[in-house]
């Protein structure tokens, strides 16, 4: 046997080294932490607050693996009810919600386990608030949670701890670090951007007097001057109008417009290079350049599988992982699932459809039809309808489309 060298001789190889939430530097005197970059960077938040909708919005079911091809929801078991209601100030929509951008932040999200007076819950604490301890290398042992009243060191097994991916060390790396480049040129582009059009109607051009003209003393180019600025620069009120010059004066426009400036190209870039760094189809978030009906579609459904489908399957084998075992004595017949079949399988339409053509038949009732559109039942319609020209495989008494001709009423 190959397994020779025990967990402990690895984890005394090091000792952990976790750093905190960084900074970004924006521009030469300002720097942003990472919450503060999802707040003021329009694309940022735009892209991470739309995987995490998508992703509260979702259902989280627990099940009980019954054999090797079924399988039962639970829904009183005490983790049903918990991820139903992590808490008793908090919704699962909220606290997903949390999660995923929490997740999508950092790489890195925390929800404390609490016990008050045998009531059991979950409470998201904020990645800036915890740093993770311990002499092990390979994962923190526990957790300190800091707060304006104080510091907690909590054991590791009191928190269900969610990380991505980091070369050296059992946490992950932010997806803003590798969007260094690209946030502090959009945020220099838009400070100069910004600062032109907001200079625009008082540098919009220059007067050119001919050489030629009248002499121009000191004081009458010094009120022409006041005259100038307080009628049609700024906000005076021939701003914007036609002035009429004198001496053959002339006017010569030098100001630059939003498409010079290409403002509208310079913040579609950064929302793809961001939508990229998240693996979220431009389509989704509003870039609509190439997209079709057929291929929005598509990428709809991509959306649940190649973009959110790794994100889910992390947050599941999570939760089976640290906190399944504090309830159950052998986890492995239980495991969580979002609820993806409403997302997937298409409109009721094309569900229908295709089931009616899977099973050669109607699959409704008249009542269950009557309650999708919020109608009450009706005598006798919980009888499956089967059209005259449907028949099992094998019947030898098919139901004839009309009586015989003997049996026929009379004319």
């Amino acid at each position: 046997m190959a397994f020779v060298a025990t967990a402990g001789s690895v984890q005394r190889l090091s000792r952990q080294n976790i750093t905190g939430p960084s900074r970004i530097m924006l521009s030469s005197t300002y720097a942003a932490d990472y919450a503060e970059i999802w707040k003021t960077q329009e694309s940022v938040r735009t892209v991470v607050s739309f995987l995490a909708r998508n992703v509260a919005q979702l259902g989280l079911h627990f099940y009980e693996r019954v054999g090797d091809t079924d399988r039962q929801r639970l829904h009183d078991h005490p983790i049903a009810a918990l991820l139903r209601r992590p808490n008793g100030f908090t919704s699962r929509y909220r606290f997903i919600n949390a999660l995923i951008h929490d997740f999508c932040i950092y790489d890195n999200a925390y929800w404390l386990k609490t016990n008050d007076n045998g009531a059991v819950g979950l409470v998201r604490i904020p990645p800036t608030r915890i740093t993770p301890h311990g002499d092990d290398w390979l994962t923190p042992s526990a957790f300190k949670v800091s707060g304006t009243a104080g510091t907690q060191i909590y054991p590791a097994d009191q928190i269900v701890y969610f990380r991505g991916y980091s070369v050296e060390q059992d946490a992950g790396v932010s997806p803003l670090e590798s969007l260094r480049r690209s946030l502090r040129e959009e945020w220099s582009s838009s400070e100069m951007r910004e600062q032109i059009m907001r200079n625009g109607a008082r540098m919009s051009g220059y007067l050119e007097r001919p050489a030629d003209a009248p002499a121009w003393s000191e004081t009458a180019r010094d009120r022409f001057r006041r005259q100038w600025q307080s009628q049609y620069s700024g906000n005076g009120p021939g701003a914007g109008g036609t002035p009429i010059l004198e001496d053959g004066m002339r006017f010569t426009a030098v100001s630059q417009t939003a498409k010079d400036l290409q403002y509208i190209e310079g913040r579609k870039l950064t929302r793809e290079e961001v939508a990229a760094a998240y693996f979220v189809p431009p389509p989704m978030v509003g870039i609509l350049e190439n997209a079709t009906f057929s291929n929005i579609t598509e990428q709809h459904k991509m959306l649940y599988t190649d973009t959110l489908g790794p994100i889910l399957t992390m947050v599941q084998e999570e939760i089976e992982l640290q906190l399944i075992p504090d309830f159950e004595p052998a986890p492995d017949r239980f495991y969580v699932e979002f609820n993806l079949r409403e997302k997937l399988t298409g409109s009721f339409e094309e569900r229908a459809a295709a089931i009616a053509s899977a099973v050669g038949g109607p699959t409704m009732t008249v009542n269950e039809a009557r309650a999708l559109d919020n109608r009450p039942p009706v005598d006798g319609g919980d009888n499956m309808i089967v059209p005259l020209n449907v028949t099992q495989n094998g019947s030898q008494t098919p139901i004839p489309a009309a009586p015989p001709a003997d049996q026929m009423p009379p004319a």
